[in-house]
């Protein structure tokens, strides 16, 4: 069994520093620890007084008996260095994997339970899936997206479980139209609208593969304000007329949205594929630009663990 003091030392320091700046802006689920000893290779996510621990495959080999006893031991030392119960650890095993990962089931219930941000309330749940229900790396876009979309119409791309949709609702839009093809997480989205007094009859739910609701509202010419669109890697969904594969996708569905673009209206477009290349035909078309530093937020390690680009019309 390696020696846990390295990881307990630096997880102990980082909770210190950590914990006051969230108290400071706020911020009840963020993030500690992010493989910082790589003989740990572990992320760490505080959700309230709930952890997060997921464990990411390096390829390392080890028996059966002794990679459980070390996984144990990582819960113990989370709990004890942040003076949890062991029951408040939520361990999770992030294998390499191609597919929408965030609608995968782990085959646990787990206990939804609501943790706010930026004065909005989420329901989270650390068990039942590979995600939680609020990706935290956006957390500085979702508030830069309430700051801009005052009296705007705002559409949510692959939009999850609605966070940046919350965000715009109490933020002041006029209107929204929040996109997914997944039943559970439109429901998802429901509940945190309910939780948070949004009326759903002028904030909208919609399920429907993206390829097919944008060639759709083009149809329509339907006008939006602010667009958010935030797609997986890569899904071959079941529910999905084709495959998304967001490196070759990425041109199409970027000026599919542009289209629906009001006059001065922003595309803000995110996704965490590590290598991915924008096509350079997008910069020539449109006023782009990275803003990938302010995106990320400072509790983030990682600090590719998504880029981001603000697009608009010449």
């Amino acid at each position: 069994m390696p020696d846990f003091a390295a990881f307990e030392n630096r997880l102990r320091k980082n909770h210190r520093h950590w914990s006051k700046w969230a108290r400071r802006n706020g911020i009840v689920a963020y993030r500690i620890y992010d493989r910082d000893v790589p003989e740990f290779p572990f992320i760490v996510d505080l959700y309230g007084n709930r952890v997060h621990l997921q464990e990411v495959d390096t390829g390392w080999q080890m028996d059966d008996d002794s990679y459980d006893a070390w996984l144990q031991q990582a819960c113990r030392a989370v709990a004890t260095v942040l003076d949890i119960s062991l029951n408040a650890v939520s361990l999770k095993q992030r294998r390499r994997q191609r597919g929408a990962a965030q609608y995968e089931t782990t085959g646990q219930e787990g206990e939804d339970f609501v943790v706010e941000e930026g004065g909005h309330q989420f329901i989270v749940n650390l068990d039942r899936y590979l995600d939680t229900g609020l990706f935290l790396d956006h957390r500085p876009m979702r508030s830069r997206v309430q700051k801009e979309v005052s009296g705007k119409r705002f559409l949510n791309l692959f939009a999850y479980t609605g966070s940046f949709s919350v965000y715009a609702a109490r933020g002041g839009a006029v209107s929204s139209v929040t996109v997914d093809m997944s039943n559970t997480y439109q429901d998802w989205t429901r509940r945190n609208f309910v939780l948070n007094g949004i009326d759903l009859t002028q904030h909208v739910l919609v399920r429907a593969d993206v390829f097919r609701f944008l060639e759709e509202a083009t149809a329509r010419r339907d006008q939006f304000d602010l667009i958010v669109m935030d797609p997986p890697s890569f899904s071959n969904s079941a529910k999905m007329v084709d495959v998304l594969d967001i490196q070759r996708d990425h041109v199409q569905l970027i000026t599919q949205c542009m289209k629906l673009l009001s006059t001065g209206g922003v595309l803000y477009f995110s996704n965490n594929l590590r290598t991915f290349k924008p096509d350079e035909v997008l910069f020539s078309q449109f006023q782009c630009m990275e803003i990938s530093d302010s995106s990320v937020p400072e509790d983030f390690r990682n600090k590719r663990i998504h880029r981001c680009w603000r697009f608009m019309q010449h």
